[in-house]
């Protein structure tokens, strides 16, 4: 399945952004929320933020491959995720509003397809679903 190959790739992303968070707390002696330290604040909000996305993606990206969409629409997704992810992540850490934007850009341009394109499949398929 190739959704697999994302959500494994957006595993080890969330992964590497707690290890980023955890190294920052090492170091500034923090044991819980920010210390004051703008760089942690800004690790944890990066790392908050791809839980909160990446899930949801996933389950868009799953369910348009399970509907049987064509393996390069399904890739051509993916791809977009985890670029918007790790771009906006990057951004986040490095403290660059201009592409952190781009990054949120396509992330929700992409959630906003698949949103789009799952909804086309049940509608293509007579919305045998319901």
């Amino acid at each position: 399945m190739i959704t697999t190959v994302y959500a494994a790739l957006g595993a080890l992303m969330i992964v590497w952004l707690s290890l980023q968070v955890i190294k920052l707390r090492y170091r500034e002696k923090v044991n819980i929320g920010d210390g004051g330290c703008e760089q942690l604040t800004a690790a944890i909000a990066a790392q908050l933020n791809a839980v909160e996305y990446i899930p949801i993606a996933l389950i868009l990206l799953f369910t348009l491959e399970y509907n049987g969409a064509h393996a390069a629409l399904v890739h051509a997704f993916g791809i977009a995720l985890l670029a918007g992810r790790a771009l906006h992540a990057r951004a986040m850490l490095a403290n660059d509003l201009g592409l952190r934007v781009r990054g949120m850009q396509i992330t929700l341009w992409g959630i906003t397809g698949l949103a789009i394109v799952n909804l086309l499949y049940l509608a293509w398929a007579g919305l045998s679903a319901f």
